[in-house]
């Protein structure tokens, strides 16, 4: 399944805190990978660019510059799980994407009572948020893309 990245924060001893759609926050080491790719080197010698780290367009991955650049396959595959206050939550618009649904049905189901506004669903401002919990338990699982 494809895991996109939402967001990736470099932390101290070269390593990353990775947001995912699905509600899931991971950290992953980078120093591992100075041994097997020689272009990861290069943080040790400019730790300032290891800071300039950024999510790929499309969430596909992360990304220094040109020459170096993680998946988003690799980041989950070999993160490491973290606990947070906010596992479990997705944006609309995420939540949509992986179910193949319209932000409207959600939308709709919140305001027929199938998912209740506060338990499974609360609008922060003009963001929804809701639990992968009531997306599995209302949907299924996510559609494989």
């Amino acid at each position: 399944m494809f895991h996109k990245v939402k967001s990736v924060n470099a932390l101290p001893d070269y390593c990353l805190s990775v947001q995912f759609a699905e509600g899931i926050t991971k950290t992953y080491d980078v120093k591992p990978l100075f041994k097997i790719w020689p272009g990861f080197q290069e943080f040790k010698r400019n730790s300032e660019l290891f800071y300039r780290v950024k999510v790929d367009q499309g969430g596909y991955g992360i990304v220094w510059n040109d020459e170096l650049d993680l998946s988003c396959d690799e980041l989950f595959e070999n993160g490491k799980r973290v606990e947070t206050p906010f596992d479990g939550l997705m944006a609309f618009t995420d939540a949509t994407e992986l179910w193949g649904l319209n932000e409207s049905t959600l939308r709709k189901a919140i305001s027929y009572g199938k998912l209740v506004n506060g338990v499974d669903a609360c609008k922060y401002g003009k963001q929804w948020v809701i639990s992968t919990k009531a997306m599995k338990r209302e949907y299924g699982e996510p559609v494989e893309k």
